[in-house]
Order: structure tokens, then sequence, then C-alpha cells
């Protein structure tokens, strides 16, 4: 495997150690994610991190993890039209027109839940 697809696979695997910490009940977005994992700019690497979770063996709570303005994007990415909207009402989070209502009072922030930005060491 070359390096940069190493280096590729362990962030995917961060991105999913990370949303699985997601409350339930909460949501983050795709760049607080990358934010926390030193990856500023690489939100959108968190949703093929995240769409590419379906096929792990350990459950990833993707569904929590919406746009910087709580629109559920990666909507597409589940099976069925309404999925990730049934999933987040389930847990109690209403959302209309594809949008979190109340996306502030919902919204987790790893980098404050879990203490200042962490610097992860990319491994070969």
């Amino acid at each position: 495997m070359s390096r940069l697809s190493k280096n590729n696979e362990n962030f995917f695997e961060r991105v999913c150690e990370v949303t699985r910490l997601v409350p339930y009940g909460r949501v983050t977005t795709y760049g607080a994610i990358a934010r926390y994992l030193g990856a500023f700019r690489s939100a959108r690497m968190v949703g093929w991190a995240l769409n590419s979770s379906t096929h792990l063996d350990e459950w990833v709570p993707a569904h929590r993890v919406v746009n910087r303005n709580g629109l559920l994007t990666g909507k597409n990415h589940f099976p069925g039209s309404n999925t990730m909207q049934q999933l987040l009402e389930s847990e109690g989070i209403r959302v209309e027109d594809n949008a979190v209502v109340d996306f502030e009072r919902h919204f987790w922030d790893p980098n404050v839940e879990l203490g200042a930005s962490k610097t992860w060491q990319m491994t070969e």
C-alpha cells in the first residue's frame, strides 16, 4: 500500500473514531471533525470517510454529521430517501426541509467537548 493511501486510511479511521464519540441526540459537522483532526480544509474528506464507513464491522453514527448549516447533505448516502432524517428524529432531533431545527442547540463540537484540537500523528 502506498504511503498516501495508508495515510488516507488512517485519516478515515480517525474520522470514524471521532464520529463514534458524538453523543446520542447531538450532531456535529464535517468541518468540526476535520478541525479536530488538524485537517482544517478537509471537510469533504470527512464526508468521504463517512460514506465508506458503511462497510466497516463496527457501526459509525454517520447520520449525526451534517454540514456547517445543519443541512443533511449526506442523506443520499443512506439507504432509503429519509433514513438519515428518521435516525436523527429517533434521537429527538427535529428536521425540517432537510435541516436540523435548533442546530446550535444540538451542535456538538469535538474541539470544545474533547478539549483543544488534537494533532493526530500520521503513521506508516
